[in-house]
């Protein structure tokens, strides 16, 4: 069921104002960076359209620690990649075919659209289980988790990224000639919290000061302890994820229902961070690039992608009204076509979604699992994780269902293959 978006409420130009006071010269500061972004905008944008697909990187599983300098560095800036062959394809087409096995030896389970589920509220199938729990899933999940890091020379106090840990997620079977609007343009892990938060906040401090060339998505400082659902909202991870993504268990082509991004994080969080502290001058046009066309502003309580959802709030959601410097229609770019066993990753700032259209011949099935770091309170969370597995229930951060506990062929512990995927699921690892 669909819930209505309404408006930010009035009690948010308080929280602009709040924030304008935290920081030194802020008005100066922010109307000249705004200016820079929308100029640099207005090219990038062009050459992202340009490039398409080509934006984002593609590599092996086999050249994980022997990437060049630069490729790296290619990969951070885009803020995505394709990783090849991570699975061997015959262990992905058998998890595909235990999938479509058990979502039709089990008719009641829940999923959308409710006439023809596609998008299952499962997590515990035993193919979810093997991939989790998969070394290579859990070898390049911390890979790119080591693209973080501390900017300072502080010491962040009992993070590891070279122990990934297991986020449960869900599925799809994504039938052709369906129409998909259930994931526009979006980004996860944090709505309002990005504003509303200290610790979120803090992590866009080099934009809100002025110094938005300087921001480092990659800086684990205040990432850790940021509180990304203080509302408690079903489906808001509290998990800090370095990286969304997916497991390809069929062919998916761009047009055929695949995942698409908007390849440039940097640029795109400090456009969406300003966004609320500025409006087009009046007889002026929203979609001007002309720094002159703008002024500082925080009289407004709206704060642009995000809206009300009674009491929670959804977003960001940028789009050609809210965002129109972004070039959407242009920019979000289909990831390369992929093949069972690959793997599409995602930094957790990088605007996404799923293409509308799925004009191939095959359904296009894909496996959610992100990078997950050890940090206190991932590891908290992976240990309430882990007795919903035991119950057969949804995951603490999703919606309540009647779970899987009675489902025919669901997941036990003994599909968790690896000593890796055990420790990553927070189960204890004898020691011989």
């Amino acid at each position: 069921m669909s819930v209505e978006l309404g408006p930010c409420p009035p009690r948010f130009v308080e929280l602009k104002k709040q924030i304008a006071a935290s920081y030194p010269d802020f008005e100066a500061r922010v109307t000249k960076a705004w200016g820079e972004i929308l100029q640099e905008l207005d090219k990038t944008t062009k050459e992202i359209a340009r490039l398409g697909s080509q934006n984002v990187p593609e590599l092996n599983f086999s050249e994980l620690g022997r990437l060049s300098p630069e490729r790296v560095e290619e990969i951070k800036r885009k803020g995505s990649v394709v990783i090849r062959d991570v699975v061997d394809d015959a262990e992905a087409r058998e998890w595909q075919a235990w999938l479509r096995e058990y979502v039709t030896k089990n008719p009641d389970i829940e999923g959308f659209p409710e006439n023809d589920k596609q998008f299952f509220q499962l997590y515990w199938t035993k193919s979810q289980i093997r991939a989790r729990g998969h070394p290579n899933v859990l070898e390049v999940t911390k890979w790119l988790n080591q693209m973080y890091h501390v900017k300072s020379d502080e010491k962040v106090e009992e993070v590891d990224l070279t122990t990934p840990l297991t986020y449960a997620d869900r599925f799809r079977i994504r039938h052709p000639g369906v129409q998909w609007d259930a994931h526009p343009p979006h980004i996860d892990g944090g709505s309002i919290e990005r504003w509303e938060d200290d610790v979120f906040r803090a992590c866009f401090d080099d934009i809100l000061s002025g110094n938005w060339r300087e921001h480092d998505p990659y800086d684990l400082r205040n990432r850790i302890n940021a509180r990304s659902s203080l509302y408690k909202r079903p489906n808001q991870s509290t998990v800090f994820r370095t990286y969304q993504g997916w497991l390809a268990l069929s062919e998916t082509a761009p047009h055929e229902g695949t995942l698409q991004v908007f390849p440039n994080v940097l640029l795109s969080n400090a456009y969406i961070v300003l966004r609320p502290f500025v409006s087009p001058k009046k007889g002026k046009s929203a979609d001007s690039f002309d720094p002159e066309d703008w002024q500082f502003d925080i009289s407004y309580a709206d704060f642009p992608g995000i809206y009300s959802l009674g009491q929670a709030f959804a977003g960001p959601r940028p789009n050609s009204q809210s965002h129109p410097h972004l070039r959407l229609d242009e920019t979000m770019v289909s990831v390369p076509k992929v093949y069972p066993g690959d793997m599409v990753f995602w930094h957790c700032d990088v605007i996404h979604a799923v293409e509308k259209e799925h004009a191939g011949k095959e359904d296009s099935i894909v496996m959610y699992i992100p990078a997950v770091p050890y940090t206190p309170a991932n590891a908290a969370y992976v240990e309430r994780q882990k007795e919903s597995f035991l119950k057969g229930l949804a995951p603490p951060d999703f919606p309540v269902t009647k779970g899987e506990g009675h489902c025919v062929g669901v997941g036990k512990v003994d599909d968790i293959e690896s000593t890796v995927g055990k420790r990553a699921m927070g189960f204890p690892i004898q020691v011989a």
